[in-house]
């Protein structure tokens, strides 16, 4: 009998061992089905099965480093605007310090019966501070406040942050609200026109209703010692003729500064374009012109301004070949035999026009725009008034946007102002429309300045100095290549 339950013993061992084993290997599991697998290539992007070389490091350093500089201007304007704001206050607890008071009761009913009138004052000095009618002149580039760009269901901001997009719906009621007051304020004065604003003579049959359709585009901007500035574009369809408002909110209601009309089917617009090389991308250029501005617009001047013998029979064959098949002549090719300088070749474009004033567009090879900017060109210069300085989307590079496919869609499906995408330019100031006279006047560009960049900042401070206003906006219309970069350096 002993002999026997020996060997049960042992199997009673082995059977509490093998449920012990059991329980440790489904806790095992359990924990592993619990724990979230690790995304290997969100820390380690070379380790995702997939080889990156130098140029994707550097890539991503360079965009680090883009960021950083983007997050150092907005603080550098935000001081510069803090300055202002200190000095102004000082300013304004002197002039109290100074002012007498005004004695007795009757002296005191007399400032309640000033009230309103000091009051109006106030508001109209504040349009008059927020350069409404004439430019104020800054120091430099970080003093100026951008605006923002918004359609009926756009917005399109500069500061993003964590939150934030370059393009986004404006979600929060307040905003929504905020713009959808200006839009209704705007469609007000339009469809109800005061005597100022020079309407009064047309026929009741031309007084056409203005609805929210006819929005196209707006504009404002906040400054927090003075208020929020808007500017409201409308246009019916089909037409060249656009209506103006002009709307100011001094931290209080609504206030109307203007309402005019902009005929824009006279304005002609100077496209000014420095080339050396670089035939594949003129090529792809010149089937953006096409589209734009030949097929659609027609009211341009294409000036290629080419340095160098290299590529010029090409680009030569390109503009004849396109002006044969378009019917159009509205060009004029500048050969220069000289080192390649952006702004030389800018300034040369400028004075090649003999036709009087124009309106100029800078732009660059690498530039994608469409048809809406080319509007949004003509509405936001005027002779000796103001400039416009667009903020150009910049697109990252699509080898590493779109390194998952075989192909990088075309240009016109990667047009999409997300974080992934690119990011609004805010330091480039090359892109730019100016009328010519106003272009002559300041001084142009600092020619001593070779090859790429520099000689736009120093023309855009010397604006900045000026009196003119200086409109500077993020534009959905306007972008730039990813490889922008690596271009310019080499």
């Amino acid at each position: 009998m002993p002999r026997r339950g020996l060997p049960l013993q042992g199997r009673v061992r082995w059977l509490f061992l093998g449920l012990f084993l059991l329980l440790v290997l489904l806790l095992f599991a359990y924990l592993l089905e619990c724990t979230p697998p690790a995304d290997v290539s969100l820390v380690l992007p070379g380790l995702a099965g997939e080889t990156y070389g130098k140029e994707y490091y550097q890539a991503l350093l360079q965009e680090q480093e883009e960021r950083h500089l983007n997050r150092a201007a907005s603080l550098k304007r935000q001081i510069a605007q803090l300055k202002q704001e200190l000095q102004e206050m000082s300013e304004k607890l002197k002039l109290l310090q100074d002012k007498k008071e005004l004695p007795g009761v009757q002296g005191l009913a007399d400032a309640k019966d000033q009230e309103p009138g000091d009051l109006l004052e106030y508001l109209h000095s504040q349009i008059d501070k927020a350069e409404v009618n004439t430019g104020a002149r800054l120091p430099s580039e970080y003093a100026l406040v951008p605006f923002e760009s918004f359609t009926s269901s756009k917005v399109y901001q500069l500061e993003m942050g964590l939150t934030r997009h370059p393009e986004e719906k404006p979600v929060r009621k307040d905003r929504r609200d905020e713009l959808v007051e200006v839009i209704e304020a705007a469609l007000d004065i339009i469809n109800n026109p005061d005597e100022e604003d020079g309407v009064e003579d047309d026929m009741p049959m031309q007084r056409q209703t203005y609805t929210e359709g006819h929005f196209t585009e707006g504009l404002y901007r906040t400054e927090r010692d003075k208020g929020t500035l808007y500017e409201l574009f409308f246009a019916k369809e089909e037409s060249s003729s656009f209506r103006h408002v002009t709307l100011f909110r001094p931290f209080g209601p609504l206030m109307k500064v203007r309402s005019t009309s902009v005929e824009t089917s006279g304005m002609i617009i100077n496209i000014i374009v420095p080339l050396a090389g670089r035939v594949e991308t003129f090529s792809q250029f010149l089937h953006n012109f096409r589209e734009v501005c030949i097929q659609q617009d027609r009211r341009v001047h294409l000036t290629v301004v080419y340095f160098g013998q290299e590529g010029l029979q090409e680009a030569k064959s390109s503009l004849e070949k396109m002006s044969r098949e378009e019917s159009f002549s509205n060009y004029t090719l500048i050969p220069v035999n000289e080192e390649f300088s952006r702004g030389r070749g800018l300034d040369i474009g400028a004075h090649a026009w003999k036709k009087g004033d124009v309106l100029m567009f800078f732009c660059d090879v690498d530039i994608h725009f469409t048809l809406e900017f080319l509007n949004t060109c003509r509405l936001h210069a005027a002779p000796n008034k103001k400039v416009f300085y667009p903020v150009v989307f910049s697109l990252y590079n699509p080898a590493i946007v779109y390194g998952n496919l075989e192909l990088a869609p075309p240009i016109e499906l990667q047009l999409i102002h997300k974080k992934d995408a690119g990011f609004w330019r805010d330091f480039g100031f090359g892109m730019t429309c100016q009328y010519r006279s106003d272009f002559l006047n300041i001084g142009g560009f600092d020619l001593e300045v070779k090859g790429w960049g520099v000689e736009d900042v120093h023309l855009y401070r010397k604006y900045l100095r000026s009196d003119l206003i200086v409109i500077r906006t993020p534009v959905s219309g306007l972008s730039t290549c990813g490889t922008r970069s690596s271009v310019r350096t080499s």
